[in-house]
């Protein structure tokens, strides 16, 4: 049997997919678990200090689940180019594999009690060259936890993301409203919430700002281990 788990989707690229998944993992090792962590694929990466190839979402995840678990488990198909997946693996004469997509997951069983899953850009971005990541997270089956941004034009690309999700039949568990960068000028941030909550049954879990400590601790208040059995 797989081991429970989330799905970490978001409404864009550079949402903070990999920054909530971090944190959700960081304060479930706190608390006893082993926790595995599965990106299907990456692209865009930068270089250490040697000149290889490194993508930080890989290193952030590797780190926050204890740097127990080997990254190309955490990741087994890395592109180079800071393109979606296939158009980065067409610029190195490579496909993704859509089988490994989803089998890469299955390492995990018996590796770890919690595993966190994290998608690339959101739910209708490009994964393989006929898949987008609402297919991988169907076939795998954990629900959702979307991550959006905190800001003008969120109540839109959220419920978006919500319906792509509905349609095929996914369960979404809930919203965390991010802001990824400083906007303190956006009057939205005060009601996104609140708003979204006008036209959607799915919770919004908790609202981060920008680098603000005391969001962060709330985001570890959180239950994690019943959202992922909803």
């Amino acid at each position: 049997m797989p081991p429970p788990g989330l799905f970490i989707t978001g409404t864009d690229t550079d949402i903070g997919k990999t920054y909530v998944a971090c944190h959700i993992a960081r304060q479930l090792v706190v608390g006893g678990h082993v926790v595995g962590a599965y990106k299907p694929a990456v692209s865009g990466a930068g270089q250490n200090a040697a000149g290889q190839p490194v993508w930080a979402d890989i290193e952030e995840l590797h780190a926050a689940t204890g740097k127990q678990f080997p990254r190309e488990r955490i990741c087994p198909q890395r592109f180079n180019a800071p393109l979606a997946p296939p158009s980065a693996a067409r610029s190195e004469n490579r496909t993704v594999d859509s089988q490994l997509l989803r089998s890469g997951a299955d390492w995990w069983k018996t590796q770890c009690d919690f595993l966190l899953i994290e998608g690339a850009g959101g739910v209708l971005s490009p994964m393989a060259e006929q898949e987008t990541v609402v297919d991988i997270a169907q076939d795998l089956g954990y629900p959702l936890i979307v991550v959006a941004r905190l800001g003008l034009g969120t109540i839109n690309h959220t419920l978006l993301t919500l319906e792509a999700a509905a349609q095929r039949g996914l369960t979404v568990a809930g919203i965390v409203l991010n802001e990824a960068v400083v906007s303190d000028h956006d009057a939205s941030i005060q009601t996104n919430a609140a708003d979204l909550a006008r036209f959607t049954d799915v919770p919004v879990l908790t609202t981060l700002r920008y680098n603000h400590a005391e969001d962060i601790a709330r985001l570890g208040e959180i239950d994690w281990i019943t959202l992922a059995a909803i």
